[in-house]
């Protein structure tokens, strides 16, 4: 309640989910671009994926492409993807090594620390000034060896986002991972939203994922800070009667590196809006969930690893991709059925748990963003003009 007694725009929604309008509707789809992902951080790679001058890696999203480059002086810089001149792609691809950035257009030449240095018949452009030429820079942020972006500035840094966790990130040595493999990409048919509220949420756990049951019994916790979730589960010591379980609860190896309580434990983190980071005793995995449509989105992902030349970790590894390639596809199953289903007309917000605090906070916060988020049906075509 207000001072004056009033209810706030938003009180009587806390406790219900979003309407299924704002999943499907191009108007909520535009506003997410502009209010939410413009401003907020996604992660491109790790400082290794781009060790030597010249290294770059790239992501493309939202119809922007943002490239990361390491330069001759050592320093990584990021800029947009977008050669000054006539607006054409430089480099295609998600990463390369390049002692220029040349527009293969009209060959624009840009250094690696983003200035123009060279543009054939210069002298034929009378409104160039080479000096304010150069490729339009882009927020930068390291957070423990991954590299973030942001396309516009504003809002907390991914330091003081991860802040309540930090001391239980560090003992993973973040800093240290190598690229276990090469960045996958996996096109999805329904509305990025949806794969976050699947991934902070719990209840499902016991009904969907029968392999993550039998790893963690009833240990599976939630909780949300206002930018994380965490999510975290810790193996039992009952042997599992799936083989690729029961290989990995026998064969994962001590870690020296990690507390007790950590040896067995699978932690999960969901930076705002679409970012996280599965981390686990024998690898950290990134994924990320991009919006390409209204009803659209690519997760994308990657595993890093510490070295570790131990057959029994190797295989650990091995039966972690298939457990997890297993739950993947039940995820995809099931975000599947509740996008489709939220085009019936019979349905608008469904009652929230209070054990479903994630999936309350991330509402609290769209809604926040976006007040129309707070009508329980479509608007009028044009609503987001007015």
């Amino acid at each position: 309640m207000s001072e004056s007694g009033a209810h706030t725009p938003h009180d009587h929604l806390e406790g219900w989910s979003l309407p299924a309008w704002t999943y499907d509707d191009p108007e909520f789809a535009a506003l997410e671009v502009d209010r939410i992902f413009r401003p907020s951080w996604q992660v491109v790679c790790h400082v290794s994926d781009v060790a030597g001058a010249g290294d770059w890696h790239s992501l493309d999203y939202i119809n922007e492409s943002v490239i990361v480059v390491r330069g001759n002086d050592d320093i990584l810089r990021a800029f947009t993807n977008v050669c000054r001149h006539r607006g054409s792609r430089l480099v295609d691809g998600s990463g390369g090594c390049a002692k220029k950035l040349v527009c293969p257009y009209h060959a624009w030449t840009y250094d690696l620390d983003g200035r123009l240095t060279g543009v054939p018949d210069s002298a034929s452009y009378p409104t160039l000034d080479k000096d304010k030429a150069g490729l339009v820079p882009v927020d930068m942020e390291i957070w423990r060896g991954f590299i973030f972006v942001r396309l516009e500035s504003g809002g907390p840094s991914v330091a003081d986002m991860m802040a309540p966790y930090e001391a239980q990130v560090a003992p993973y040595r973040f800093e240290e991972l190598r690229a276990l493999g090469r960045v996958t990409m996996r096109p999805r048919a329904v509305n990025w939203k949806n794969v976050g509220d699947n991934y902070s949420d719990g209840l499902h756990i016991p009904v969907a994922h029968p392999g993550l049951t039998r790893l963690f019994g009833k240990s599976y916790g939630v909780e949300a800070e206002p930018h994380v979730d965490r999510m975290w589960g810790d193996l039992v010591d009952r042997p599992s009667a799936n083989w690729s379980e029961r290989g990995y609860q026998n064969l994962l190896p001590p870690v020296p590196h990690l507390p007790a309580a950590n040896q067995k434990r699978w932690l999960y983190f969901k930076l705002w809006p679409s970012v996280a980071f599965d981390i686990y005793p024998d690898q950290v995995d990134f994924m990320q969930w991009l919006p390409t449509g209204p009803d659209s989105c690519v997760i994308r992902e990657i595993s890093y690893v510490l070295h570790d030349d131990r057959r029994e970790m190797r295989a650990a590894r091995y039966l972690n991709w298939r457990i997890n390639r297993q739950v993947n596809a039940e995820d995809t199953v099931l975000i599947t059925r509740v996008q489709q289903g939220m085009a019936s007309r019979s349905f608008s917000m469904g009652p929230l748990s209070d054990k479903e605090v994630c999936l309350k906070s991330f509402c609290r916060q769209i809604r926040n963003i976006i007040p129309e988020a707070c009508l329980e049906q479509r608007p009028a075509s044009g609503w987001s003009k007015k």
